[in-house]
């Protein structure tokens, strides 16, 4: 089984390392110079499996320029439909891994990270499902509309969360404070929804409808870019704790 992995950036490089880590050999494909050199279209690998790992917005246009009918194609997104595979590639699905993926910082134990997946019949099903369990048992079939939820749900929990962080290191800056002094609590928070729903693990000002502490808040970040963010979560908070 010849696999080929097209996209060489954060999701494709760590995909392609866990499937070494197993011991399956994939070919990472740099996907840029498709979209932009005819040849490099004709050099592209002969495959059994070819996984898309590019950005959303060349994925139509990198799918269009593989011509490979017999073969499955899947891609990685967590907002494209199945449908950006064309008749012409009637074997076709998603593979959703929801993980923070660098290629800085790659993963060599994916036996914990789910992967939501989705085929266009029920053998591309079967072969995907075979796929994903070479690199994880967490594995779930998944429609569109949820696999949506999901990637927004992601967002929130991770991209929005690590904007805190940023936020919060710059807060400190200028400061004797290292960022460093917040890992304890930051791994606190994330410990405590392993086993407490996050409405029961809210804490601070907001949550206990404090006032004071706010409208002290708000005067010390007058001076920054972070207040309106600062009023609109504590309001956010604040309404939820009332519902």
């Amino acid at each position: 089984m010849k696999i080929a992995i097209i996209g060489a950036g954060s999701v494709g490089t760590n995909i392609h390392h866990a499937f070494a880590v197993n011991g399956i050999q994939t070919e990472l494909v740099h996907a840029r110079p498709l979209t932009a050199d005819p040849e490099a279209v004709k050099a592209l690998p002969a495959a059994d499996i070819y996984i898309y790992t590019v950005v959303d917005k060349v994925l139509a246009e990198v799918v269009s320029l593989v011509q490979a009918p017999k073969a499955l194609h899947v891609h990685t997104s967590g907002t494209m439909p199945i449908d950006v595979f064309g008749a012409d590639k009637p074997h076709a699905g998603v593979m959703y891994f929801l993980q923070t993926f660098s290629r800085e910082a790659l993963i060599d134990n994916w036996s914990g990270i789910p992967c939501f997946f989705e085929g266009r019949n029920i053998d591309d099903v079967a072969a995907i499902y075979s796929l994903a369990q070479c690199l994880t048992s967490r594995i779930y079939e998944c429609s569109q509309r949820d696999r949506e939820r999901l990637h927004i749900a992601g967002v929130f929990a991770n991209n929005y969360s690590n904007l805190m962080y940023r936020i919060a290191a710059e807060l400190l800056k200028g400061t004797q404070i290292p960022f460093e002094a917040l890992l304890p609590l930051i791994d606190q928070t994330a410990a405590k929804v392993h086993t407490l729903a996050p409405k029961d693990a809210q804490t601070g000002p907001a949550q206990r409808g404090d006032e004071a502490v706010i409208k002290h808040h708000l005067e010390v970040l007058k001076a920054t870019p972070y207040g309106e963010v600062y009023q609109a979560l504590a309001a956010l908070i604040e309404k939820e704790r009332n519902r």
